[in-house]
């Protein structure tokens, strides 16, 4: 299902031409990484609105809940309607790190109601490398849309869901070998891994360049994985790159819910067990 989750740069590109542009987010953001804005400001597609992910697509970290916790949905439809989403509103949002953070802008819309809404597959690069252009600056002037969200549309699990989710499907863990393995944990309180849980770096969902592998080979690779007709759902460190597994699932066929308060909440609390090593 790529149509529904994946839109090429060349349709981008001719949907602006036509004069029907989508709403364009920019979600460029990574773990540490301040400088989002600034590289908005350097050049993005021309209309596009940058999204602060910290600010716009996440509540304040909280010990309880994890460091990006779902926002409130008031505040989201809020922040929607400041980029000049409409019901109905065709929606692209994209990155430059291959969508990583931009599947969490992704599945924050479909999670509160709004179906109209892809990804750039390959992201800016793809739409520099395809010869399109892009502007500099603060961005245009933009109306203030009229989106009406409701939460609860794409299916999550809590802690306790999460703990028990290994006895009757496959949960998944989308963060990098070594943070499950418990090599290494650059930022949480104690590295490891949920019990039960199965690793997939959502990176290895994606091609050298940043676009989405191919179907089949989602398809394949889930396979691999025990994927069948077993529920799934998937963390990862604080709920951001977990939606982009979400994402690679979705394009392979496969339904997934979301644990938010991922490993960030899992591992800050302290009556939780943790697994280290490789199942």
């Amino acid at each position: 299902m790529p149509d529904t989750v994946l839109l090429a740069t060349a349709e981008l590109a001719r949907m602006i031409d036509h004069g029907r542009p989508p709403v364009i987010l920019d979600v460029r953001w990574a773990l540490g990484d301040t400088h989002g804005l600034d590289r908005f400001h350097e050049g993005h597609i021309s209309g596009a609105v940058y999204v602060d992910l910290d600010e716009e697509l996440a509540d304040p970290p909280a010990r309880e809940l994890g460091r990006h916790p779902l926002p409130g949905i008031d505040r989201l439809q809020a922040a929607a309607r400041g980029w000049g989403i409409d019901d109905g509103s065709p929606v692209v949002v994209y990155d430059d790190s291959g969508d990583l953070a931009a599947a969490r802008a992704w599945w924050l819309l479909r999670w509160a109601g709004h179906a109209e809404v892809r990804l750039l597959d390959g992201g800016l690069p793809a739409w520099i490398a395809g010869g399109h252009p892009i502007a500099a600056g603060p961005g245009g002037e933009r109306k203030t849309g009229n989106v009406t969200l409701s939460p609860g549309h794409m299916p999550t699990i809590d802690a306790d869901e999460a703990a028990a989710f290994p006895e009757h499907g496959v949960l998944l863990d989308a963060r990098a070998l070594e943070r499950y393995r418990g090599d290494e944990e650059p930022v949480d309180p104690r590295a490891g891994h949920i019990p039960g849980a199965v690793s997939a770096p959502t990176t290895e969902n994606l091609r050298e360049d940043g676009s989405f592998l191919p179907v089949d080979q989602l398809a394949y690779r889930f396979s691999k994985l025990g994927l069948g007709r077993t529920d799934v759902a998937v963390y990862c460190g604080s709920g951001v790159h977990a939606a982009h597994e979400i994402a690679a699932l979705e394009i392979a066929g496969i339904s997934a819910a979301l644990y938010p308060g991922s490993w960030s909440q899992w591992s800050a609390d302290p009556t939780r067990e943790v697994a280290t090593g490789e199942d």
